[in-house]
């Protein structure tokens, strides 16, 4: 299959798409990012990389940063986890108040914000410098050394953040934060603010396409077991409340970023990014998903 003019078919159906969704203007840093942006990278088991568009364009990944802590949660604590953070979809907005209040202080999955907070919590109650060990991780995952986090766009959040500020006093108040709210809240801003670009997140994601192992170092990030449950996570908790609309458009595990980028995997043969900053009312890309769609769609290939 020629992947290489997939993309590149794609690259030209998606044009009309680009103007319809709307940047998160919520996060100022990210109100000025060009709709018209697009890019696309595919990374598969045997070492191909194809790309199409601004898929080397740093951008901010957001949520998507909750996938790699997620992960790095799972190594420290396994199955521990889950007394502190539920495996349900939402059915509600990432940063619902509501959901945590009536649910007594246990996100319903670890990719809602409450849910992200609570994982944050424990890789500082694990590591030292958590900041620089979700850097580290991140960087070991692309191979590229020179990731970082954008401290503009840090900054724009913490002063703007007053629902997940909200979200981690609540988590505080029903004793499922051991940390101080404050502490919480610096690290996960940060982690949200990484700037990668798509084939970054496509090296990195590629772990979970191949059995729990990355194309740059030969140490297992995640046994099988754990790999089948991350991606079962991302299939129906990645893509906010519209996860039932994804994986009936898209049919691959995935998660969303409201930076504009969703990565996706599809296990035994590849990942794939794509990033375009115009989101829908969900929170995620809407050309990014579009693309997406027609990807699985012209390839034939999904999980189901």
């Amino acid at each position: 299959m020629n992947y290489q003019d997939i993309l590149n078919e794609i690259h030209e159906e998606i044009q009309p798409y680009l103007k319809l969704g709307k940047v998160a203007s919520y996060i100022p840093e990210l109100a000025n990012v060009p709709y018209e942006k697009f890019g696309m990278s595919l990374h598969t088991v045997d070492g191909k990389t194809h790309s199409v568009g601004n898929a080397y364009e740093n951008f901010s990944i957001q949520s998507i940063s909750k996938l790699f802590t997620l992960t790095l949660a799972k190594q420290l604590v396994g199955e521990k986890l889950w007394a502190r953070v539920g495996r349900e979809p939402s059915g509600n907005p990432f940063n619902s108040l509501v959901q945590l209040e009536y649910e007594n202080g246990i996100p319903r999955n670890p990719f809602i914000n409450a849910g992200a907070l609570v994982i944050t919590d424990v890789l500082i109650s694990n590591f030292d410098n958590p900041k620089d060990k979700i850097l580290d991780f991140i960087r070991l995952l692309s191979g590229n050394k020179d990731i970082n986090y954008d401290p503009d766009v840090a900054l724009s959040e913490n002063k703007t953040g007053y629902l997940n500020k909200a979200l981690a006093n609540f988590l505080k108040s029903f004793k499922n934060l051991d940390n101080e709210p404050e502490q919480v809240l610096d690290v996960y801003f940060n982690q949200c603010s990484l700037a990668m670009n798509c084939c970054d997140l496509a090296n990195s994601c590629i772990f979970l396409a191949n059995d729990g192992r990355s194309h740059h170092f030969d140490e297992v990030i995640t046994t099988e077991k754990q790999t089948k449950y991350i991606n079962s996570i991302l299939l129906t908790c990645g893509t906010y409340d519209s996860v039932g609309d994804f994986a009936y458009r898209v049919g691959l595990p995935g998660k969303s970023g409201v930076g504009g980028g969703i990565v996706a995997v599809m296990p035994d043969k590849f990942s794939i990014c794509v990033w375009s900053p115009g989101l829908n009312e969900s929170g995620n890309s809407l050309a990014g998903t579009k693309a997406l769609e027609l990807f699985t769609t012209m390839t034939g290939i999904s999980v189901f």
